[in-house]
């Protein structure tokens, strides 16, 4: 693990220590958002004709510092929308990429699509608390995360119709996330250690990848013709961040990737 992804990972459980999830609560709130909700519905957003391009809100990085300052999330996920994305990805963590759990009920009501949370997931009731913002998918690190844990945190999410996406990033990561069961796995080509990207890691990985498992390439998107290379690689979804945040008309950013 990196020096900043273990900092992230002892703050988020700092902040979990200090302010603990009720998870009864939230669990109860889960279930009153997902009432009338299409169960899975991100999995099936991936699984459509054509290119599906997961296109990501956040408002900085440790990689890329500041992004977007303040972003004007319903603005975001309309323009991401009209632009022809699939699903949109919200991170969520507060401290290092100054994001929030509130971001995510906010994207899915503009954007009309489903909404994965980015964050950094050590706790169930991080689960819960994901699903209860409004969340259809949750993001599962490999590298935080052994294969049961992973096994027992998409039994967690299964009752309420939320996908898990597994990322991974190397061989034993994927060993893991194969090994767990993941429907959906993602291949991070960022090395969080030392922030390099090269989407040869997609390539190579996602054909090591058992058929019928849905296949997101992530990191590193920004042109057409990296996802015309992905696609030949056998991905199913491509998510893309800071390539379109920083563009003016975003949903025009999003339409040169997916026309």
């Amino acid at each position: 693990m990196s020096d900043i992804l273990q900092r992230i990972v002892a703050r988020t459980r700092e902040r979990l220590a200090a302010e603990p999830i009720d998870v009864e609560d939230m669990r109860r709130a889960a279930r009153e958002r997902v009432r009338d909700r299409v169960p899975f519905s991100f999995r099936r957003a991936l699984r459509r004709p054509g290119i599906n391009i997961i296109a990501e809100i956040k408002a900085a990085s440790p990689s890329a510092g500041s992004i977007v300052e303040n972003p004007d999330v319903e603005a975001i996920a309309a323009d991401y929308r009209r632009g022809g994305a699939a699903a949109i990805s919200v991170v969520t963590e507060p401290e290092f990429f100054r994001g929030s759990t509130e971001w995510i009920g906010r994207a899915a009501a503009a954007g009309r699509l489903p909404v994965i949370m980015k964050d950094f997931v050590v706790e169930p009731a991080q689960l819960m608390r994901g699903v209860a913002a409004g969340a259809s998918a949750i993001l599962l690190l490999a590298s935080l995360l052994d294969a049961a844990q992973i096994r027992r945190f998409i039994e967690l999410l299964d009752p309420f119709g939320c996908d898990a996406v597994v990322e991974v990033h190397d061989d034993a990561e994927l060993e893991r996330a194969i090994g767990s069961g993941a429907r959906i796995i993602g291949v991070n080509n960022r090395d969080l250690r030392d922030f390099s990207v090269d989407l040869a890691t997609s390539e190579r990985l996602g054909a090591r990848i058992p058929a019928g498992v849905i296949r997101v390439a992530e990191s590193g998107i920004r042109t057409r013709a990296d996802v015309d290379r992905l696609r030949a690689a056998g991905f199913d979804a491509f998510l893309a961040g800071e390539s379109l945040l920083r563009q003016h008309d975003r949903s025009a950013a999003v339409a040169a990737l997916t026309l």
